[in-house]
This record gives structure tokens, sequence and C-alpha cells, in this order.
């Protein structure tokens, strides 16, 4: 029954459609910004957040007989706008008239205690915050999650609605649209529920890395048996690891002591090679002084010589005894030599130097 015995004429649910969606084109001229609820198939939520947060409300007693009046407003696209905000959701939803309602519902977030005893829970259990998104956890710990008055879910006495409507129900169907509306919200963005509860989500997450590396630290100081010791490979392959161990040093200093000589050998033998090629490039640069061939003395110059180098004179017969000349040859050789001043005669058939004085 409608209000003071009223029944409001019957609208089909394609006409309820055809109707929030006329709005909702007219509000996005006015704000690109806003954000409808827009259902895709007949399910209002499909992933571990949007269903929990659904079946949450529909578990308490106040809410079971008046939440469903929303189902069908959500369905049909009424929700043209909701914008989930720390503790507070505000939304409109478009009903009987032409303006939609305007809805704000308020939220109280986690009670410090429960959360500190969700993140004890949570130490060792959570992977990531990808796993978390997904509702990929142990179901164990999905149900701490949803336990009723201790969970990470709001229960009727932390949530507070009004409606802009003239409804006098305790819960008008705009509310209950908006509610189911959050549901189908965080299939979309999950991470919209810690900030809805004022609570940070890594917080999980963090206690869960830091449990599980103290664990991998404390794994990693004991010794793995499938590790194989020294003494182990000693039976295997029949070798002493001390002996193999030094022999393998000694080799390394000898290679070491070896390569130090061989560069220091190196490095020398280039010096001296350097040096030597730069000598005999010197050498090819600075050619040396030929030394002058000594002319052959002529007859005229052997015959004259030993005539100067005799103290006491000397004879035809003498000079042909030293070089082998004929008496007609020497003869011509001294009376060249007279007329040119070199020689003189120290007596008849007795020739000496011009420059020595007759004895």
């Amino acid at each position: 029954m409608g209000y003071w015995g009223y029944y409001p004429p019957y609208v089909s649910v394609s006409e309820k459609r055809a109707k929030a969606a006329k709005k909702l084109k007219q509000l996005k001229k006015k704000n690109p910004d806003i954000k409808p609820v827009l259902l895709e198939g007949t399910a209002i939520a499909k992933t571990w957040w949007g269903k929990s947060w659904n079946r949450n409300l529909e578990s308490y007693a106040d809410y079971s007989n008046r939440i469903g009046r929303g189902r069908s407003y959500v369905r049909h696209g009424a929700v043209l706008d909701l914008q989930i905000n720390s503790g507070k959701v505000e939304s409109l939803v478009q009903g009987t008239r032409s303006k939609p309602y305007s809805v704000s519902i308020k939220i109280k977030g986690v009670n410090k205690k429960i959360w500190q005893e969700i993140k004890a829970a949570c130490e060792g259990k959570l992977e990531s915050l990808q796993e978390l998104l997904a509702g990929k956890f142990p179901k164990a710990l999905g149900e701490i999650f949803t336990t009723q008055g201790k969970g990470l879910f709001p229960s009727p006495k932390e949530i507070d609605f009004s409606c802009s409507c003239p409804d006098w129900a305790y819960m008008c169907k705009h509310v209950a649209a908006t509610l189911y509306g959050i549901g189908a919200r965080l299939d979309d963005e999950p991470g919209l529920f810690f900030k809805l509860r004022k609570v940070k989500m890594k917080d999980l997450v963090a206690q869960a890395v830091e449990d599980k590396t103290r664990k991998l630290l404390k794994k990693a100081k004991k010794k793995t048996t499938r590790v194989i010791s020294e003494s182990d490979v000693a039976d295997v392959f029949g070798i002493d690891m001390e002996e193999t161990v030094a022999k393998s040093k000694k080799k390394a200093k000898v290679r070491k002591r070896t390569s130090k000589k061989k560069k220091s050998l190196t490095s020398v033998t280039k010096k001296v090679k350097g040096k030597a090629a730069t000598k005999k490039k010197a050498k090819k640069a600075v050619p040396k002084k030929a030394k002058p061939k000594k002319k052959a003395k002529s007859p005229f110059d052997t015959v004259i010589g030993i005539v100067r180098r005799s103290r006491k004179g000397v004879n035809v017969a003498r000079i042909r005894e030293k070089t082998g000349f004929d008496d007609k040859q020497i003869r011509t050789y001294i009376y060249k030599a007279k007329r040119q001043g070199k020689i003189k005669n120290k007596s008849r058939g007795v020739y000496l130097s011009s420059n020595k004085k007759l004895a």
C-alpha cells in the first residue's frame, strides 16, 4: 500500500531503465565525474569482497526485511552516482520523481582492538596485496574477516544513513539501493572497502611479509641436508679436500709469480729492443764519413822519396835495388826532380834531397 492508502501507478522495468538512463545523460553533461552503478547481468556482485559485503548486510535481522527493497533499483541503473570516501558514502538515486534523491551513509571505522587482532591473525597467511584484493586467501582468514561484530564488515549499529525522499520507513529503497551499490562497486575497486573502514590494507600484507621474512631467516641459519658437505665430497670422489685446496692455492701462487716474471722480462726486453732500434735508427740517420783512400805513389814520387830519405845520398844502382825500375827510367825521374829543385848531386852519380846540406 502507498502513502495514505494511495497506490502509485505501475511502471515497468524497461521504463525505469529508460528514465534512469535519460537522467544519467543529463547529469553527465553537468558533471562528467559522476560514477553510476551499472551492472552487467542480474548478479549484483561477483567477487569475494562484493558478495561478502551484501551477505553481511543481509545477515542482520534489522536489515534482512528492508534491504531487499533496493535490489530492483540497483539492477535497473537507478543509482546514478556513488562516491565512496573515508567513513562516508554519498549517492544520487533515481526514484518516481524527475529529480534524483540524495542519500548519505556514514560508516564507522574498524575498532582499533579488532584491527590489531585481525592483523595478528593474518601473520604468515597473505602473500601480496593482489591476493588480498582478489579474495585469494585461506578460508579461515575469510571467516575472521566476516565474523559479526569482530570482523572487518560493519554491523547496523556502525551504520547511519539519511535520504532526501519523503518515505518514513527506517530504511528506504534508495538507501537500500545505495548499500547494494557499494557491494557492486567493490567488484571493480575492492581497495575502497579499506578506505571506507578507515584502515590500511597494506598493514595486513606487511605483517604477513615480516613474519615470512623472519621464518626465512631462521631457515637460512639451519644447515639443510640437501647441501653436500666437504667430507662427503671427499668420500664420493676419493680426494683429500685440504690437500686439493692447498695444491690449488700453491699453483695459483706459482702462476701469479710466473706471470709477474714474464711481464717484467717482457717489459725489459721491450725496453732493450726499443733502445737498440733507436740506436740503429740513429746510426742510419747519421752516415759515417768515408775514409779517404791512399793514392798509390807514382814511380816518380817513389824515386824522389828514396832520395829524400837517404842522409848520405843514394845512387842509381841503390834505387834500382829498392824499386826494380831500370836505370834509364830512374835517370829520367832524377833529371826531372833536379830541374824542379827537389834533389841535387852530392857528388858525381850520388843524389840527395835539395833541402839537406851536403856533407
